[in-house]
This record gives structure tokens, C-alpha cells and sequence, in this order.
């Protein structure tokens, strides 16, 4: 990582509140779930321990509109999606990252949906963002004003079939590639050009997948094939670049180079909501949601073009349903209902379970967890499989009445708290 002192800080943060430059640094957090969309950040030399109220606040915005949203940090700016203008028109809305102003604001679809707002984070990269409004409307957006180079719409495009929450997914580039999930029979995922929005590829999952699925006692089984409010990720798997996606039935892998389905995993889906982004590590996957379900780790394996998830164990306290998990060290820790839960990855062991900031989202950064409740309260945790190790606690100010969602994000040496209409930079640096 690229280290830079309080001074090239503030002589950085000078020039680029004048003149964008572009220019990307080592700490940027520019993509849902951080560098390697694993919810870990690269940034070093951070607090261990906060002082009493919490670190320094550098800074607040206001203005963003409603939204649940998780902002991304790259080339300086900050990249969040909120509905601006009415409470329906959902725009992709671009800060300074020295001080919070806007710089533009592009308007994109209407906010549709259960919890009517957007929640995907924007994908920014070569001089690009690329983001999914609720309404499954799909834009790619020139950094430099916000026009739109080239835009899609999920459901109309693709046959796209969302949840009762809407899309809520954050688009993963991968090269020249963008995938996305639309959802439904036609195109469950979907990868096109990232330069100009053509089609390369759609994948359609056998018709027989969840043939056997559980109602939930209340509802008629839904569609296997539907999009969840996951987002991907992609990895080598026996040798296989693949993508791999909790969907509304399921955990599914895919090819990458052709769309072509290769294995799923049942277990962690329950047909409510589907949420958080698997892991994977030494060719297994592990996923969870909530609902009265939990989260399981499955082995994949290939014979020859036969792929098949077979599961390892499965961790019923595990009821992960917005906040995410992080693997760190050969441990997940992630919030399972009301309390932060440490559980070793190979076995599937819970190693320790506390209350701390109840039910919430995690990033981690420097060898600590940042947990943050959905009620407002933020703890500074080690990630530590020995023992449950607090160095810091403190209470959001300025809460809104809706959820506390948004995952916290750090970058460069700042700690970001979206809540709502308003988003809070802290200082996190020793």
C-alpha cells in the first residue's frame, strides 16, 4: 500500500477539491465489499482503539436522499446512489472525498420495491461507474460528468425477474466484463461488454432446479431462477473461472467464459431474502441468510464436466441477513441474529458468540472488525477467533428513522457511514 503522510494527504485532498484528476489510489474502496469484494479493506496504520465518542469526525454531507445504499471511494470521490428531486428518482451522486460537496448527480430510474429506495453500490473503474437502480434500471456513467455512456434495463432487456425488495445488486466487472442478474427463466445472470453494454452471454439454469424446494408454510415455493439481493463474485475453481452468486434459490456457480451453469447449493437460501455476498476459500463456499434458516459451507467438485457442491456443515445460529460476513485468518465472523459470531471456516465450529452491537453489517481493515448495528451504534472489534475484544464503541449521531443498512466502508485512512440522507466520514488513521 502507497503511504502517505497527514501532509500529502491534505495537499492531495487540496487538488482534487479543485481539479479531478482520476487518478486511483492504493486504499480506494471502489467496488461493493472493498478491493477483492470480500468486505476487507487494505488500509494499514489505523486506530486500534477509539477514544470515548468514537475517532474524529472529519466531515458530514447531507443532501443524498433516501437510500440504502453503500458508497464506494475512488480517485478521490465517493459514488452513492439516493433518490433526489422526489422520493422516487433514484440518481447516481458523485462527493468530493475531501470534503463531502457534490460534484454531479445523474438521474437514472424510479425507486420501486419493498423499502422503497436504492441499495446497490456503485462499480467504478477506468474512468466508469457502473450501477443497478432498484427498478433494475443498469447505466454506466462517465466519471468525469456523470453522462451516461450506454444504459440497459433488467427487467425489459432481459425478462428479468427481481424480489419484492427489487434489485439491490452491486454489478461486478471482471476485465472487460460486467455481470449482472437479472433473474428469471432467460437470463439469470447475465455478462456484457463493459465498454458498450452488449450482450456477450446469458445464463439459463436448468428447469428442474428447486423442483423439491420447501414452501415457507405461508407462500407458494418461489421461482428458483429469481434474483436475490446478493451480489457476485468471481473466482478459479479447479482451474475454472467462474462466477458465483446466491440467488433466490440458491448458491449457484457459473462459467465465466460462457455462461454455462456448473453447480448450485441450496442449503443457505430461504424464500424470503437472500442478502449477503458468499465466501470463498480453498475450493469451498460458504453463504447464509436469515429467516429462521442459518449458513453452510459446501466443497465443489469436478469429474471431468460433472460439477457438484457437496455440503460440509451447516451453522444454524448463523442468521446473516443484510450485514455480511468477512473471512479473516481461517475464521467468518459476521452478525447471526442478535449477536457477532466467530466460526472457524474448516470446521464450522462456533469459537465465540457476543452480543456486541446486535444485529448489523461488518467490514474489517488493520486486524480489526467494524460492526455496526442497523440501530446506529458502531463498535470496533478484533478479529481475534481467542476471545470477544471491544477497543471501541461509540453511537452514530444525526439517526435516521429508517435502518442503519448501508455496510460501513474504509478507505484511505476514513471510515464512511451512510444513514439515510446523510453520510459521515470519520478519521481513522493513528
Amino acid at each position: 500500500m502507497i503511504r502517505r503522510t497527514r501532509l500529502s494527504l491534505w495537499l492531495t485532498a487540496a487538488l482534487l477539491s479543485t481539479a479531478w484528476t482520476g487518478v486511483t489510489f492504493a486504499g480506494d474502496w471502489a467496488q461493493w465489499g472493498g478491493p477483492n469484494r470480500d468486505g476487507k479493506s487494505d488500509d494499514t496504520g489505523l486506530l486500534s482503539a477509539w477514544p470515548e465518542g468514537g475517532p474524529k469526525l472529519a466531515w458530514k454531507a447531507t443532501g443524498l436522499g433516501g437510500g440504502f445504499s453503500t458508497p464506494t471511494v475512488a480517485g478521490g470521490r465517493i459514488y452513492v446512489l439516493g433518490t433526489l428531486d422526489t422520493d422516487k428518482d433514484e440518481h447516481l451522486i458523485a462527493l468530493d472525498a475531501a470534503t463531502g460537496q457534490r460534484v454531479w448527480a445523474t438521474k437514472m430510474g424510479q425507486s420501486v420495491g419493498g423499502h422503497t429506495a436504492p441499495k446497490s453500490s456503485p462499480t467504478v473503474r477506468d474512468g466508469a461507474a457502473y450501477v443497478i437502480g432498484s427498478d433494475g434500471t443498469l447505466i454506466c456513467a462517465d466519471l468525469t460528468d456523470g453522462h451516461v455512456r450506454w444504459s440497459k434495463q433488467l427487467k425489459s432487456d432481459f425478462g428479468g425477474q427481481p424480489g419484492g425488495w427489487a434489485y439491490a445488486e452491486s454489478p461486478l466487472l471482471d476485465g472487460d466484463t460486467l455481470i449482472v442478474t437479472p433473474g428469471g427463466d432467460d437470463a439469470t445472470m447475465a455478462a456484457l461488454n463493459a465498454k458498450t453494454g452488449d450482450v456477450k452471454w446469458k445464463c439459463t439454469l436448468p428447469a428442474d432446479l428447486g423442483a423439491n424446494r420447501k414452501s415457507d408454510g405461508k407462500k407458494k415455493p418461489k421461482g428458483y431462477s429469481r434474483a436475490g439481493y446478493s451480489s457476485a463474485i468471481a473466482e478459479e475453481v479447479h482451474g475454472v473461472r467462474q462466477y458465483i452468486q446466491f440467488i433466490d434459490g440458491g448458491v449457484i456457480g457459473v462459467r465465466a467464459a460462457d455462461g454455462a451453469f456448473l453447480w448450485h447449493y441450496d442449503a443457505p437460501a430461504n424464500p424470503t431474502a437472500n442478502c449477503s455476498t458468499p465466501l470463498y476459500r480453498d475450493g469451498a463456499v460458504f453463504a447464509a441468510s436469515a429467516y429462521g434458516n442459518g449458513g453452510g459451507r459446501a466443497t465443489i467438485k469436478r469429474d471431468g464436466d460433472t460439477w457438484t457442491a457437496t455440503e460440509d456443515y451447516f451453522v444454524k445460529q448463523m442468521q446473516n441477513h443484510h450485514g455480511g460476513m468477512v473471512l479473516v485468518d481461517g475464521y467468518i465472523y459476521g452478525t447471526g441474529g442478535n449477536s457477532l459470531i466467530c466460526i472457524d471456516y474448516k470446521t464450522g465450529e462456533i469459537v465465540w458468540q457476543e452480543r456486541s452491537v446486535g444485529k448489523g453489517s461488518i467490514a474489517y481493515a488493520d486486524g480489526h472488525l467494524y460492526v455496526r448495528s442497523e440501530k446506529g451504534p458502531v463498535a470496533l472489534v478484533e478479529a481475534n477467533p481467542k476471545a470477544y475484544t471491544e477497543t471501541g464503541r461509540f453511537d452514530q449521531p444525526d439517526r435516521a428513522s429508517e435502518p442503519s443498512w448501508a455496510h460501513p466502508v474504509i478507505a484511505n485512512g476514513e471510515l464512511y457511514l451512510r444513514d439515510w440522507d446523510t453520510l459521515l466520514c470519520y478519521d481513522v488513521k493513528k
